[in-house]
């Protein structure tokens, strides 16, 4: 991206016409899906028909996220230098979704006794079947703990990135940046300069995807709304709002988390993400809006290597919208049966939760899959009792995505402080609506916002933003090219001089 020279800035310098509103991203998703809430409930038939609509758009993001991962951790991990670092990051970022975790399943399981969302249901056993339970989840038992950490580690590099397999996208990007660390900058900068190339274009095609957003949201909403019906809602009152009033409280607890710790006002986050979270809970997937939720991150200050480690893990390790509804759900369950558990019980069952509830992410019917896992270990229900559940679970989806994408973003923001790499005031620019790298920039495509801000900034004397978050300075750009200039290139026509200053910015 070329910033024009600074004798542009008198011709720019004029205030800019406000984008009108039928242009924000935010008011078209909200229209999109208010519309997709109005076709489910009059016109339901048509509404369960729109679900392509839906899970295209999400198939379009899916397309992307592997590479995205790779790339987003490589160069991040290449631009750190420190293998020691990388490693440090990755054991903060477990601790701390384990205490997350642990915390949101005790959490969830105090509301439930308060509230006791399954007293006086009384529900016949008898009356049950296996039958749609194994329609929703299959009939594979959940993994254990060694399943679930073997499977972390692929057996073909190609079949990890074919299959989307986060996690193990995560776990060979993480050895080929430390490879490139270890080997030496130097030597691999013909790589590195590849790399940096392809993350553009993926970052530009990501702009093209987010133009359907609202398309994406408004069928997956119809669908929602034309399959499971607003009606649904007063059959599993008390359940929803047990879980809506504890993921509330939970959100207000992330509040004092964030500015606690990395002085962060998550009000201003919101506002900032604001279309993001109205795209989670519109297509109810929080893979929806990785890619733009890890560079909204990298622009308010958090490095792109603790980002790129911290998110795609945490949408396996720290599913604390998940742990809230499961523990509640558990005690919904045992209490319509008529089973009151004792401490020793509850205890039991957190400790099943906490193993099962792990890499949740992507698996269908994988809450039904724990909470079945966790019957079959107590035998307190039957496991088929679980099917009770198939109707409301649909309706926690907007509960689930709020809180886990929220505790991912909040858990970046804390390891990113405690590892020292977090900039504070980036994040106050961010927050005022600046775009403060140049890879934001292309993927938000905020291309002409970004010129026009570093015009301003550079006229004023302040430093240029970098390439981008935690990455390279402005005087390593010339550093990643493909191939570097022999003497007297910069004379030929079209050499365009990356080492000017006209690209200082970077």
């Amino acid at each position: 991206m070329k910033i024009p020279d600074s004798a542009a800035l008198k011709a720019s310098s004029a205030p800019s016409k406000k984008k009108p509103l039928y242009r924000s991203l935010f008011f078209q998703i909200l229209i999109a899906v208010v519309a997709g809430v109005l076709i489910g409930h009059f016109w339901p038939d048509l509404g369960s028909q729109l679900r392509p609509l839906g899970d295209g758009f999400i198939q379009l993001i899916k397309m992307i996220i592997a590479p995205l991962i790779f790339l987003v951790i490589v160069t991040g991990i290449s631009a750190v230098g420190d293998v020691k670092a990388v490693g440090r990051v990755g054991v903060k970022a477990l601790l701390y979704f384990t205490a997350a975790t642990l915390f949101a399943l005790v959490f969830g399981l105090i509301v439930g006794n308060i509230v006791q969302p399954g007293a006086g249901l009384n529900i016949d056993p008898s009356t049950l079947s296996q039958d749609a339970l194994n329609a929703k989840t299959g009939t594979a038992p959940p993994k254990d703990a060694a399943s679930f950490l073997l499977d972390i580690i692929p057996t073909s590099v190609i079949g990890a990135f074919a299959t989307n397999s986060l996690l193990q996208v995560l776990f060979f990007s993480v050895f080929f940046g430390a490879a490139v660390v270890v080997i030496g900058r130097e030597r691999c900068l013909p790589v590195i300069s590849l790399m940096e190339t392809l993350l553009e274009l993926i970052f530009k095609i990501m702009s093209w995807i987010m133009k359907v957003a609202p398309i994406g949201a408004f069928g997956a909403m119809s669908f929602i709304i034309g399959q499971y019906g607003l009606g649904t809602l007063g059959t599993y009152a008390v359940l929803i709002a047990a879980c809506y009033g504890a993921a509330a409280i939970f959100i207000g607890l992330l509040f004092l988390v964030a500015w606690g710790f990395a002085r962060v006002p998550l009000w201003h986050f919101l506002k900032y993400t604001r279309e993001e979270f109205l795209l989670a809970l519109g297509t109810a997937s929080t893979e929806a809006v990785m890619p733009r939720i890890m560079t909204k991150l990298t622009n308010a200050g958090c490095s792109r290597a603790t980002t790129g480690l911290v998110v795609p893990t945490g949408y396996s390790f720290n599913l604390d919208g998940a742990a809230i509804y499961l523990s509640i759900s558990l005690l919904f369950l045992a209490q319509a049966f008529g089973h009151h558990l004792d401490l020793g019980q509850q205890l039991a069952a957190l400790g099943v939760l906490l193993l099962t509830s792990k890499g949740m992410a992507g698996v269908p019917g994988s809450s039904f899959l724990a909470l079945s896992a966790t019957a079959a270990a107590l035998g307190i229900f039957p496991v088929a009792g679980v099917a009770l559940l198939l109707g409301a679970d649909r309706l926690m989806d907007s509960m689930r995505v709020v809180v886990n994408l929220l505790g991912n973003c909040v858990a970046t923001f804390v390891v990113s402080k405690w590892e020292g790499q977090f900039d504070h005031s980036v994040m106050v620019r961010a927050f005022r609506g600046e775009i403060t790298n140049e890879d934001s920039a292309i993927m938000l495509g905020q291309e002409d916002l970004f010129e026009r801000q570093e015009l301003e900034r550079l006229s004023g004397g302040q430093e240029a933003s970098p390439k981008f978050r935690g990455g390279p300075n402005p005087d390593d750009i010339p550093e990643f090219q493909m191939s570097k200039a022999t003497r007297g290139a910069s004379a030929q026509p079209g050499y365009d001089d990356r080492s000017s200053a006209a690209f200082n910015h970077e």
